[in-house]
C-alpha cells in the first residue's frame, strides 16, 4: 500500500480527494489535514510514502514547516497541488525538496498516476505549470530587500522595521527607495501588493 498524507485547506475538496484516493486498491490516506502545522508530528507518528500538499499552504511560515517535514521524512515523496496563478510561490518552493507538481485543474486520474510515479522514483511536473513557472517574473529584489518589504508589509513605520531587523532608520529608507525603483511601485503599499501577487514574499 502507498501511504498518503493529504494536506488541503478546503474541506470539501479534501473530502473528495480522500474518497477518490481511498477508492484505489493500492492507495491509503493515512491522515488528512487542513493546515501544515500538524504535518511533521503526524508524519513522525505514521510515516507516509507521499505527502500531497496544496501549495497555498506554503505561503508565509508554511514554507519553513514544509522544509521541516521534508527534512524529517527523507523517504517521503512530496507532491504539490498548484494553479498557474501560483507560479511565483511554486518557483520559491522549488528551492526546497519537491518531487512533483500536479495542477489543481488536473483530472483525478492524473493525480493518482502522479503519486504512483513518485513512489517509483520518477519526478512529476505538470506541463502547464512548467510553462507558468518559466514565464513567471523573477524577483528583482535582494534577500535583504525582501526581508525589509516583508516586515514593512504589516504597515509598521520605518522606525519599527529598522528595530525589528536591527538596522538604522536611514538604511531602511534606502532599502525602501531601492525596492520602489526596482519594482516600479509608486509607494510601499503598492510594492507589497506587487511582491505578494508575484509570490516573492515569504
Amino acid at each position: 500500500m502507498i501511504r498518503i498524507l493529504l494536506i488541503e485547506p478546503m474541506n470539501l475538496l479534501r473530502g473528495a480527494l480522500v474518497a477518490t484516493l481511498s477508492a484505489e486498491e493500492d492507495l491509503e490516506v493515512i491522515a488528512d489535514l487542513g493546515t501544515l502545522d500538524q504535518a511533521p508530528d503526524m508524519a513522525r507518528a505514521v510515516p507516509p510514502d507521499v505527502a500531497v500538499v496544496n501549495i497555498a499552504l506554503l505561503a508565509g511560515a508554511g514554507l519553513s514547516t514544509f522544509a521541516r517535514l521534508t527534512a524529517e521524512q527523507p523517504d517521503c515523496a512530496t507532491l504539490l497541488l498548484a494553479g498557474p496563478e501560483e507560479s511565483g510561490l511554486l518557483n520559491r518552493a522549488l528551492d526546497l525538496r519537491i518531487d512533483g507538481v500536479v495542477g489543481t485543474q488536473a483530472a483525478p486520474c492524473e493525480l493518482i498516476r502522479g503519486i504512483r510515479r513518485l513512489v517509483r522514483g520518477e519526478r512529476v511536473i505538470d506541463a502547464s505549470l512548467a510553462v507558468a513557472m518559466v514565464t513567471a517574473p523573477r524577483s528583482p529584489l535582494s534577500r535583504r530587500e525582501l526581508n525589509v518589504l516583508s516586515v514593512a508589509a504589516s504597515g509598521v513605520p520605518s522606525t519599527e522595521v529598522a528595530a525589528e531587523l536591527h538596522l538604522s532608520a536611514g538604511t531602511v529608507r534606502n532599502y525602501i527607495s531601492a525596492i520602489l525603483r526596482k519594482t516600479g511601485a509608486r509607494n510601499r503599499l503598492e510594492a507589497v501588493r506587487l511582491a505578494e501577487g508575484a509570490g516573492w514574499l515569504q
